[in-house]
């Protein structure tokens, strides 16, 4: 199989000369975390832009500023497996594919799950498990749940109860779904207008730690199991990871939690973890 076979070929992209701000816009009005940074009028890939990449430069406007020049890219006609090893070695969630530096479509960990369902690899998914578990008690506040996936660097927590069973999971997204906005800072700093739908507020969620960061939001004061996601999906520690492929992409998951004959919380495994099997 070839990244032309899975990638995404209708994409949102930003341009150079650009800011910061209207980057934010697309990110906003999309629903998005990264684009591919072109020059204008044309399709010349020129670098790649994400949240974390604003995060890290919170006072810089310029985009040509902002965004990575050296971001890794694909040919169409490489395999899905070359794809994986580069979105894996580089820890990107986005593979911009060119051809002669002209931008043809974009390739994610989730679009390259289909391979792996395919592939009908046996190797149990306990193997493969390469992030660590941060799991997190849910009485625990948003605020501490917030900092745990900065300081573990993770998208997603299992959530433990007084037992230390697993009852839910909870990801940034539930958090920044719970967030208190100053609406009129947002929409004024993103010259958005007065006409803000419901996918514009989806959107705002998504890249609403920027604005948490410079104390433009407030967490409301409930606990990790008021907002969690309850009675998760789960797989075995023996689960096939071509069926745990095929549970992420059916269901359009980022991660399982993993558990043990005694329905133990023994770990987490992510969408790369998954398509790392792909790299020989």
């Amino acid at each position: 199989m070839i990244v032309s076979e899975v990638m995404t070929e209708k994409m949102i992209v930003a341009e150079v000369p650009g800011t910061r701000t209207d980057v934010l816009k697309l990110l906003v009005k999309r629903n998005i975390t990264g684009v591919p940074v072109i020059k204008h009028g044309e399709k010349t890939l020129v670098g790649f832009v994400t949240r974390k990449d604003i995060f890290a430069k919170p006072d810089e406007e310029q985009l040509a500023l902002i965004m990575r020049r050296d971001y890794p890219t694909i040919d169409p006609d490489a395999t899905v497996e070359e794809a994986a090893r580069l979105i894996i070695e580089n820890d990107v969630k986005h593979l911009p594919v060119v051809v002669d530096s002209t931008l043809k479509g974009i390739v994610t960990p989730s679009d390259l799950l289909i391979a792996v369902e395919k592939s009908d690899d046996q190797t149990p998914v306990i193997k493969v498990e390469r992030k660590p578990c941060v799991p997190i008690y849910q009485k625990a506040p948003l605020s501490v749940a917030l900092t745990t996936f900065k300081v573990a660097n993770v998208d997603a927590l299992p959530v433990l109860d007084d037992n230390a069973r697993l009852v839910g999971i909870i990801t940034d997204r539930d958090i920044f779904n719970q967030s208190v906005i100053d609406g009129a800072v947002i929409m004024n700093d993103l010259a958005l207008g007065e006409d803000v739908d419901n996918q514009t507020w989806a959107g705002i969620r998504n890249v609403i730690k920027l604005w948490y960061e410079v104390s433009k939001i407030e967490l409301p004061m409930l606990s990790v199991g008021e907002v969690m996601i309850r009675n998760p999906t789960t797989v075995f520690a023996r689960t096939p990871i071509c069926e745990a492929a095929r549970i992420m992409r059916k269901n359009d998951f980022g991660q399982l939690p993993l558990r043990d004959s005694k329905d133990s919380l023994i770990g987490m495994i992510y969408d790369t973890d998954v398509i790392s099997t792909l790299i020989k």
